[in-house]
C-alpha cells in the first residue's frame, strides 16, 4: 500500500512550486498579497529556472542511487522527474517570452544570439524537448537501441544548464558551484561505472 503511495506524493511534490507560483501571479494580477517580490519578472524567472535544473539533476540521480543502494525501484520515478524537470524549463521560458520579452517575437532572434547565457539556455531547452517527446514506451519500443543514445542527451543539458546557471550569477557562486559539483559527481559516477569493474560491483546495500 505505502508503495503506491510514493508515486503520487513525488508527483504532488514536483508540482507543488508551480502551483505556488500560479497563485502568486494570480494574486499580483488580482492586486492581491505581492508573493513575487520587487521584481516579479525576476523572480519568476529564477524559480522556475532553479526547479527545472533541481529536478533536471534528481533524474540524473535516479541511476546512480539505485545502483549504489541497490534499490531498482527507483527507476519507477526516473521518466516522472524528468518531466517534471522539462515542465519547469518550459515554464521558465514562458516567463522569459512572457515578463521579460512582453511577447515581442521580432526581438527573440536577436536576444539568443547577443546573450550568450540565453543561447546556451535555449540550446538546452531544444535538446531536452526531443528527450521529453520520446520518454514514453511506444517512443521507447519504436526507437530501440536508439532511445539510450538519443537520451544520454541529458548529460549535455545538464552541462548547458549549468554554464546557463554560472553565466547569470551576479552576486554569489554558490548555487552555480552546487549544481555544477552535482552535475560532475553524476557524470563522473557514470564514466568509472562503465569503465571499473570494481564500481559495477560496489554497492552500500547487497
Amino acid at each position: 500500500m505505502l508503495k503506491n503511495l510514493i508515486k503520487p506524493v513525488i508527483f504532488i511534490l514536483c508540482l507543488l512550486p508551480a502551483a505556488y507560483l500560479i497563485y502568486a501571479v494570480y494574486l499580483a494580477f488580482n492586486g492581491g498579497e505581492n508573493l513575487l517580490g520587487p521584481d516579479p519578472a525576476q523572480y519568476l524567472s529564477l524559480e522556475t529556472g532553479e526547479w527545472a535544473i533541481r529536478l533536471l539533476i534528481a533524474s540524473l540521480a535516479i541511476s546512480p542511487l539505485r545502483y549504489l543502494f541497490n534499490l531498482p525501484s527507483l527507476f519507477r520515478f526516473r521518466r516522472m522527474i524528468g518531466l517534471y524537470a522539462y515542465f519547469y524549463v518550459c515554464l521558465h521560458l514562458l516567463v522569459f517570452l512572457w515578463f521579460l520579452l512582453g511577447w515581442q517575437w521580432g526581438n527573440i532572434g536577436i536576444e539568443i544570439a547577443e546573450r550568450p547565457f540565453i543561447t546556451i539556455g535555449f540550446v538546452a531547452f531544444l535538446l531536452l524537448t526531443p528527450l521529453a517527446a520520446t520518454s514514453f514506451n511506444a517512443a521507447q519500443r519504436k526507437l530501440g537501441r536508439n532511445w539510450k543514445k538519443l537520451h544520454r542527451l541529458t548529460y549535455a543539458v545538464s552541462i548547458l544548464a549549468v554554464l546557463h546557471v554560472i553565466w547569470i550569477v551576479r552576486s554569489s557562486y554558490f548555487d552555480a558551484v552546487l549544481y555544477g559539483g552535482l552535475v560532475l559527481v553524476l557524470l563522473g559516477y557514470r564514466l568509472l561505472r562503465k569503465y571499473s569493474p570494481f564500481v559495477q560491483q560496489f554497492s552500500f546495500i547487497k
